[in-house]
């Protein structure tokens, strides 16, 4: 059992702690000797956070006394570095932050923490958040575990490396366009991006534009992501989109009370898919119909209409290019290429402003009828499998794309608000993580982990970890 302690999930580790089976300091343990023998190749952590041996001790004394733990009570987590962490470097993949240490946890960290989960350490990223990879001028480039030649995407590229990797069993992104659900599937982990408002982003860095911005749990199982978002969910008196009072099944997802309905779809409206991930796709739909449920190919108008990237660049951008130059006055010399490019793109207009925002409506409007009729979509999560590092435009299915189009499937989610899980379920003739993306409509986590579950019960690529 040793040996294998760095691929369980933390469901099983909290399992596991909780009967006395093993210890939580041998679990940190194995963890921070994973971190020792791999970091070096891969650069997810970017810090340590001290003191985790002694929380363990502390949290094995508490198992052996008999006393009320939580539901991950000794289970190491990590947390991508611009989420804030009381006394521990939180420092947003930037120079400009070299040495910042928070007071305060974010309001996410304080819930992972009182669920008796230990701060492992901090996970790479992008800088500012702003990019699908994880590189910057502090702490570098981060790279893939199946390929170190590849990128584990980005921004939560060094939290998906991280636990993919062994380093870490379960962990928090951010999500503004791509940055859990991406991650995932290049490194082949499972993540979610709830409801937007579901988890508050209190204490975590940039929050321009807010209504895109997400923060979500991501882990190696559908239960761990289910049990992660119990304990996150819900508002905290800070956060104005944080709001809803939903009540949420600590379980994987309670089944609605009549036959589920799932559609699937690869496009129109997402731009151009490679076939291998278009397959794996159809595959996960066939999978779902094997078990009884009722699958069909469909199409949504509405992103046909308004391609929603485009959207989001028209809106995005004027929102997000304040924060940046606050951040960066004085420190101009400091900055990387992502945040340059972000300064330098011209301002969207006022008219094609509304239009944009009107656009965004038609989307959501969309989606909304589309739920009328079913329970749940499975889509592709990228248009491709985990692509080398630097790469800027790629040729897929015959067409040539800039590297923003990877977002094509993801975004839609955060222009509307919707949840979505991205799982893995497939392989690519080069060895590389494909997931699939389980989306539903707003507030409804219960149904796409329910059928996240099923999916995964089912899925030939579960038990699969990179050979490090």
């Amino acid at each position: 059992m040793s040996d294998d302690i760095i691929f369980f999930d933390a469901t099983r580790l909290a399992e596991l702690i909780r009967t006395k089976a093993v210890s939580p300091v041998e679990v940190v343990q194995k963890h921070l000797d994973r971190i020792e023998a791999t970091n070096p190749a891969i650069n997810a952590i970017v810090t340590i956070a001290g003191g985790a041996i002694a929380a363990a001790t502390a949290a094995e004394k508490a198992v052996l006394a008999g006393d009320d733990i939580g539901p991950l009570h000794g289970v190491p987590f990590t947390v991508k570095d611009s989420i804030d962490t009381a006394g521990v470097l939180t420092q947003r993949g930037s120079p400009i932050f070299k040495g910042r240490l928070p007071g305060v946890d974010a309001t996410s960290v304080a819930r992972m923490k009182a669920t008796g989960g230990i701060l492992l350490g901090k996970t790479n990223l992008p800088e500012f958040s702003y990019w699908i990879e994880s590189d910057n001028l502090l702490s570098g480039r981060s790279n893939n575990p199946w390929d170190v030649t590849r990128t584990p995407g980005g921004s939560s590229g060094g939290e998906s490396a991280a636990i993919a990797a062994g380093m870490s069993p379960i962990g928090l992104g951010t999500d503004l366009a791509i940055s859990v659900r991406g991650p995932a599937a290049q490194t082949g982990i499972t993540s979610m991006k709830a409801t937007h408002g579901r988890v508050p982003m209190t204490g975590i860095w940039p929050r321009a534009p807010r209504r895109f911005w997400h923060v979500g749990p991501m882990a190696r199982s559908v239960r761990d992501i289910a049990l992660a978002f119990a304990q996150l969910a819900g508002p905290d008196g800070y956060d104005g989109f944080a709001t809803s009072t939903v009540q949420f099944d600590a379980g994987i997802g309670r089944q609605p009370d009549r036959p589920l309905r799932v559609g699937w779809m690869v496009g129109p409206g997402f731009g151009p898919v490679d076939a291998e991930v278009a397959a794996t796709v159809k595959a996960a739909a066939e999978a779902l119909k094997d078990l009884g449920i009722h699958v069909e190919q469909v199409g949504i108008p509405a992103l046909e209409r308004d391609f929603a990237l485009d959207v989001f660049n028209r809106l995005h951008v004027m929102e997000m290019k304040p924060a940046f130059r606050e951040a960066i006055a004085g420190h101009e010399e400091q900055t990387y290429k992502m945040a340059k490019t972000m300064l330098s793109l011209p301002d969207t207009s006022m008219a094609d402003f509304i239009d944009a925002e009107q656009a965004a409506e038609r989307i959501r409007d969309g989606y909304a009828e589309y739920f009328r009729g079913f329970d749940a979509l499975i889509t592709h999560v990228l248009p491709i499998p985990a692509h080398k590092h630097g790469v800027e435009k790629f040729v897929i299915d015959g067409h040539t794309v800039d590297a923003t189009y990877l977002q094509g499937a993801t975004v839609p989610l955060n222009v509307t608000g919707l949840p979505g899980i991205s799982m893995r379920f497939g392989t690519s003739r080069e060895g590389l993580p494909i997931n699939v993306q389980v989306v539903g409509s707003w507030l409804a986590e219960s149904t796409i982990l329910h059928v996240a579950s099923l999916l995964e019960s089912v899925s030939p690529v579960r038990y699969l970890h990179p050979k490090l």
